[in-house]
């Protein structure tokens, strides 16, 4: 399901208005922060810096994007539970073309109708920082090779790992079926 804006006219600020430009290639910068997450519905971020570079290239039947992003997000670890800055970045490519239907040419196209003087690139921008996020959020580690975990979150977790084990809990026989099954393969 897409994401709205809260306030449709906050998103000019991410808008690349093209009408004017010359053929060639032209550089634009944009700032990320918690305001731009702020007006996601639902968002999986609500704080970060994030700088976004779009080379921008016109043609006259296509304009291409090379958009960079790089910078953290704060996000939830999922071991000790207390928030961390992820760092992020990710580039892609994608054309933009012109027509009235959108045709199905790939998933890095976008289609705008002819007349249209701009395009604007916020759900662009929010949808590859969200794709930049790894599956796992854990505290990244530092120059020693530790992770940022909170101590006491860690000890309380081998606790009760431990005290698992010590209940005498036996793995289930029927999955020892299914090990058998793909070490035959």
């Amino acid at each position: 399901m897409p994401l709205f804006f809260r306030n449709v006219s906050w998103k000019t600020k991410y808008t690349i208005e093209f009408k004017g430009l010359k053929e060639g290639r032209h550089d634009f910068g944009f700032e990320i922060d918690n305001a731009f997450f702020a007006h996601f519905e639902d968002s999986l971020v609500d704080n970060g810096e994030i700088m976004a570079k779009v080379f921008f290239e016109k043609r006259s039947t296509f304009m291409k994007l090379v958009i960079d992003h790089k910078g953290w997000l704060e996000l939830t670890c999922d071991r000790c539970l207390e928030l961390y800055r992820q760092p992020v970045e990710n580039s892609t490519e994608l054309f933009v073309k012109f027509g009235e239907e959108a045709e199905d040419d790939g998933e890095n196209i976008i289609w705008i109708s002819p007349e249209d003087h701009q395009i604007n690139l916020a759900q662009i921008f929010y949808e590859y920082i969200i794709l930049s996020i790894p599956l796992r959020h854990i505290h990244p580690k530092n120059k020693d090779g530790i992770r940022g975990c909170n101590p006491e979150m860690i000890e309380k977790l081998k606790k009760y790992k431990h005290a698992d084990k010590d209940q005498g809990n036996e793995p289930d026989a029927r999955w020892d079926v299914l090990k058998n099954m793909k070490n035959n393969n």
